[in-house]
């Protein structure tokens, strides 16, 4: 079965102390996430190790869906250490820029990086800066599925974008035939289900559609709001992973971490010699093509989605903290600073791989961590 190889490989994953070499990760052991969606295994590294500085209060943040079981885990360890209350809303991308850029946050999580305008809309809320995008948490997005009998599926991007833009409506269509020749496909309808809330998540799968499928996906602009005419909607990631799980014929995108207990999910063909499955390393494959392109203390990425190297996994997403590179606010800037330096650190990092997550490259990492030390 796909998802005991699945269990399989996430064990191997647990127990590396580098993934693909462009990790740095400590051997520190694992915890339970406690409260949320998260998943965890026990032993992670101990709140000792964790420097809280002057922090101290209460810091308010909003933002990414995807990251909440990271950020879950993250939370547990650093209150424990420092004892500063952490709230976490993830009311998803949109929601969480947006509460930045009107000062109702000390920092906010988003799967895409702030546009121009946003940037702009910072300005306002960090005096005599602006909001900077930190790359701190990778991991594949995966397409997960409900279809009775059926435990392994291959789509390609083609055939991914036709059934999302409601070309292709049911499950025995030639297309998907082909792709799995010894699958017993069955005449179901299929329900597609996609986020109703603005997503990062959203943002970077309709990328991957149209990086990778451009003669179905062009037509759309692409962005946090879903596009695409049918289909139904689930506001989180948690909600759209809900409603799959519970709908016969179902299929939707999500972060990992969500997909990964009692739910079959899709491998890629992408062209490379053999179908890739969505996994932690996989992933990291893929996010080590990218490119940082944001500009002064900025480090936003550019992502390769077309890919084709062996076992890269490119639907890919990376969830950057944003914050003001000055400007930020006296009573909360130390704990802000040393909360994001523990997400950044190498045992902060190692949370990741725990959970499903892909860790940052080291280069780009060490990047963030230089920045962190900068803010004012």
């Amino acid at each position: 079965m796909k998802l005991q190889r699945k269990n399989r490989l996430r064990a191997l994953s647990l127990g590396a102390v580098a993934v693909s070499g462009a990790l740095a990760l400590t051997a520190c052991g694992s915890d339970d996430t406690g409260g949320g969606t998260g998943g965890g295994d026990a032993g992670s590294a101990p709140a000792s190790n964790i420097k809280c500085d002057d922090a101290k209060g209460q810091l308010l943040a909003d933002g990414s869906s995807a990251q909440k079981n990271a950020m879950d885990a993250w939370v547990k360890q650093f209150s424990a250490a420092c004892g500063v209350q952490i709230n976490y809303k993830a009311g998803g991308s949109g929601a969480g820029v947006t509460a930045f850029t009107q000062g109702q946050v000390a920092f906010a999580g988003s799967d895409s990086a702030l546009k121009p305008e946003e940037v702009t809309a910072s300005k306002q809320q960090c005096e005599g800066g602006q909001g900077i995008n930190l790359p701190m948490v990778g991991g594949p997005i995966a397409v997960g599925y409900k279809l009775s009998g059926v435990d392994n599926l291959v789509l390609d991007a083609d055939t991914l974008a036709k059934i999302f833009d409601s070309q292709i409506t049911k499950w025995n269509d030639p297309a998907i035939a082909k792709l799995n020749p010894e699958a017993k496909l069955p005449g179901t309808k299929i329900q597609a289900f996609h986020r109703s809330d603005e997503s990062g998540t959203t943002d970077n799968f309709t990328k991957y559609l149209k990086a990778a499928a451009p003669d179905v996906w062009g037509k759309y602009e692409g962005g946090k709001a879903w596009e695409a005419k049918g289909g139904q909607s689930a506001p989180q990631s948690s909600g759209v992973t809900a409603q799959v799980k519970q709908t016969e014929g179902a299929i939707g995108y999500m972060e990992l971490s969500y997909a990964k207990e009692g739910m079959n999910t899709v491998d890629l063909d992408t062209g490379a010699p053999a179908p890739v499955e969505a996994t932690v390393d996989n992933a990291t494959k893929a996010i080590a093509e990218a490119k940082v392109v944001g500009t002064g203390n900025d480090l936003a990425l550019e992502l390769n989605y077309e890919t084709k190297a062996e076992g890269a996994y490119p639907m890919v997403l990376v969830t950057y903290e944003i914050v003001c590179d000055k400007g930020n606010k006296a009573e909360t800037l130390p704990a802000t600073k040393a909360f994001l330096t523990y997400m950044a650190s190498e045992d902060g990092q190692k949370i990741l791989a725990e959970n499903d997550y892909a860790p940052i490259p080291a280069d780009i990492i060490t990047k963030v961590r230089t920045t962190i030390e900068g803010l004012s």
